[in-house]
């Protein structure tokens, strides 16, 4: 009974495997065919990098008297970069259309590669800026996204907060835009992955811990400026509520 049990369950598993797989070769087509129609040149810079490659590998083959083991090498290493190259720009023109929106900074925080914790907007304006927290090695990373005068501010106020519960971890602070001393929104996640590992694991995890009890001490408190005409009164009334 159990052998028939673990063998449903294995063909099972096979076939959730295949159905994500094309379905992620549906969704790479669809990318291919959109970026396609925006990148004219795309599809000469794959073309020239197979052939390219390949005619490399050729032209070694016939020096080196091995063409039948370099030009299968070629065309594949070749076939690897025109994938590269796709990818990459692909990549750059989602960032060039996402640059400026609102919530572009937590799209590629939440796209980051590695162990990274993720929380979007802990504190924010009416006018959608907003700080988003990052945990990992590096310790904590604060980023802000919107109008600077406001940013400023509010990412002053949300490293002051957290800084107590922290100790000795470092604190990062970075803000998304093009002016100096910003970090454009193509370079985010390479700027957060430079980053020195300063923590182990095991701290990075009680770090989240600790801030996640300071969230939820905090959560009486709207995020950003208290809206006009808000009463402090109904404020104390919610914290009163969950002491």
């Amino acid at each position: 009974m159990a052998g028939k049990q673990d063998k449903a369950a294995a063909k099972e598993a096979a076939k959730v495997r295949r159905a994500a797989s094309r379905e992620r070769r549906k969704q790479i087509f669809e990318a291919f065919k959109m970026q396609r129609r925006e990148d004219k040149a795309l599809i000469p810079m794959m073309l020239g990098a197979l052939l390219g490659v390949t005619a490399i590998a050729v032209v070694l083959g016939i020096v080196f008297d091995a063409v039948w083991m370099l030009v299968p090498l070629g065309v594949a290493i070749g076939a690897l970069l025109a994938v590269i190259i796709f990818g990459r720009r692909v990549q750059s023109n989602v960032f060039r259309k996402a640059d400026g929106q609102p919530g572009a900074g937590a799209w590629a925080l939440e796209n980051l590669r590695g162990r990274w914790r993720v929380t979007p907007a802990v504190a924010g304006t009416t006018q959608l800026d907003a700080v988003h927290r990052v945990l990992g090695r590096p310790g904590v990373v604060l980023v802000a996204e919107g109008a600077p005068q406001r940013v400023k501010p509010l990412l002053a106020q949300e490293k002051k907060r957290i800084a107590r519960v922290v100790g000795e971890t470092p604190i990062y602070d970075f803000i998304i835009g093009t002016e100096e001393g910003q970090v454009p929104l193509k370079k985010l996640q390479s700027k957060l992955m430079k980053l020195p590992r300063n923590i182990t694991a095991a701290q990075v995890d009680t770090l989240e811990t600790r801030l996640a009890a300071l969230a939820s001490r905090g959560a009486a408190l709207p995020k950003g400026p208290m809206p006009a005409g808000a009463k402090m009164r109904n404020v104390q009334r919610a914290m009163r509520r969950r002491g």
